[in-house]
């Protein structure tokens, strides 16, 4: 059992569910059905509720607004990785936080970085399944050919955060 507290943030790209545990972010996604049922789908994976408690997620929530707004190029959030997939998903996973922000790289290189090279679906399965979406940038991985692909099927997502990052109002020049 894992002690988490959740709350509901906006966003631009949709409402988004944040979770966080004592060793620190543990699921983050733009809620697409009501938020007791996705809560009560994660108490399943952390054999408990999580509390709604907003003040338990205001440093994260703070840190979306900051990365929206185009003030921050990387989350200092911790991560408790919990629920990502274990094994190379999880890797995969993890080297994807490593690609820049207003940078991508593709689902062959972020397999490679992860140590199996001709492990890109992998890779796809990965970014697809993420727990913790925005923060771990899956949205920053892209097909060999440079198309974006699906992003858990809402690609204007996908083009919103990437446009974000690369907008000058980030910073970006």
């Amino acid at each position: 059992m894992t002690d988490a507290a959740f709350a509901v943030h906006p966003t631009p790209v949709g409402d988004a569910l944040l979770v966080v545990t004592e060793t620190g972010l543990i699921h983050l996604d733009i809620l697409e059905r009501p938020v007791d049922i996705a809560v009560a789908d994660l108490a399943l994976s952390l054999g408990a509720p999580p509390d709604h408690d907003p003040g338990a997620t205001a440093a994260i929530a703070g840190e979306l607004d900051a990365y929206f707004a185009g003030r921050l190029r990387e989350f200092q959030a911790p991560i408790d990785w919990l629920l990502a997939p274990a094994g190379f998903a999880r890797e995969a996973l993890r080297a994807v936080c490593k690609v820049p922000y207003g940078e991508v790289a593709t689902y062959g290189e972020i397999a490679i970085a992860a140590g199996s090279p001709r492990a890109h679906r992998a890779v796809g399965s990965a970014c697809a399944r993420t727990p913790i979406s925005i923060v771990v940038p899956a949205h920053r991985v892209v097909r060999s050919d440079g198309s974006i692909g699906e992003y858990g099927g809402h690609p204007e997502r996908k083009r919103f955060l990437l446009d974000l990052e690369s907008s000058p109002a980030s910073g970006r020049v």
